[in-house]
């Protein structure tokens, strides 16, 4: 059974092993059309991946990728401070930056708890978040995870940990997405909808 040479199975599985979701056979494609590509062009995508992986520091304040440290989120005086949005990745900000309707500040948690995966509150930013809470005393919390097991668990841990401080506690608004149809929606997305329902 012939194989490809070893540079080119050794990219195939620095791929998969690297990238989340990349199986084989995509592996397999990216690593081909590298080995395709003139010497100039390589050496760009190299130079760009290690500036990205040199270059990027995580911000001391929110815990999201940054250039420097605050990041131009934290440093914003316009931001704010009397909010603060709790998300599990950096790409959760950018998600919710990219709507312009929330002007608070965020901190990021670097997951969500799982027990079957193992992941913990001591392996979370959830220590930081506590004494940020206690330091600043923000008159608002959201709580915006993903809608799963994980994101409940998080959702609850956080709402536990925080009442003893009085703070308000909030999480995104579910329901039905724009274009669905009632009768197919789950019960859960249906139970969100009716009770985050709101004045029309």
């Amino acid at each position: 059974m012939s194989s490809f040479p070893r540079p080119i199975q050794h990219l195939i599985e620095s791929f998969q092993k690297i990238l989340p979701g990349v199986g084989p056979k995509t592996a397999e494609r990216f690593a081909l059309a590298l080995v395709r590509k003139n010497a100039p062009e390589v050496k760009a995508l190299v130079d760009a991946i290690a500036a990205a992986k040199n270059g990027i520091m995580t911000c001391q304040v929110c815990f999201d990728f940054t250039e420097a440290t605050p990041c131009v989120v934290c440093a914003d005086p316009r931001r704010d401070g009397a909010s603060l949005c709790v998300v599990a990745k950096p790409q959760d900000i950018l998600a919710l930056e990219k709507t312009g309707a929330y002007k608070g500040k965020y901190l990021v948690l670097g997951g969500l708890l799982s027990p079957i995966e193992g992941r913990t509150p001591d392996q979370l930013k959830i220590k930081e978040l506590a004494e940020r809470v206690q330091k600043f005393a923000p008159k608002e919390i959201i709580l915006a995870f993903d809608s799963t097991m994980d994101g409940e668990a998080t959702v609850l841990y956080i709402k536990h940990m925080l009442a003893p401080l009085k703070i308000h506690v909030t999480r995104l608004a579910r329901g039905l997405p724009m274009g669905s149809d009632l009768e197919y929606a789950d019960e859960i997305t249906l139970t969100d909808a009716i009770q985050g329902r709101r004045d029309v």
